[in-house]
């Protein structure tokens, strides 16, 4: 999928209208898929990306809305209550790769 759709895919998910900030967010989205799912490098970042692009972006929109809320546990005000999993992309979304891994040599 061209860059092009997958920056247009993150806009619907999320409020973010600047094309380098998505950018950003799904070249780090990108990063952290691959390095849970392919810990020791077996396969290239392209190919294996290549294989998630849908979860990337899902990745870069969560990423996007939960800005400005990093690493927050556990927050309430006014009855809204946030509340994230882990400081990073939550397990319910990376358990959908099946992590690759070879031989330990």
């Amino acid at each position: 999928m061209p860059l092009e759709d997958m920056i247009t895919m993150v806009k619907a998910l999320s409020d973010e209208t600047d094309d380098e900030v998505i950018s950003a967010f799904l070249s780090l989205a990108g990063h952290a898929v691959y390095s849970y799912g392919d810990p020791y490098q077996t396969m290239s970042e392209d190919d294996f990306l290549a294989m998630h692009q849908d979860l990337v972006v899902e990745a870069a929109a969560y990423k996007l809305n939960k800005r400005g809320w990093d690493y927050t546990k556990i927050y309430t005000e006014n009855g809204v209550r946030r509340e994230y999993e882990s400081g990073d992309l939550p397990v319910s979304l990376m358990r959908r790769i099946t992590p690759i891994c070879g031989a330990v040599k």
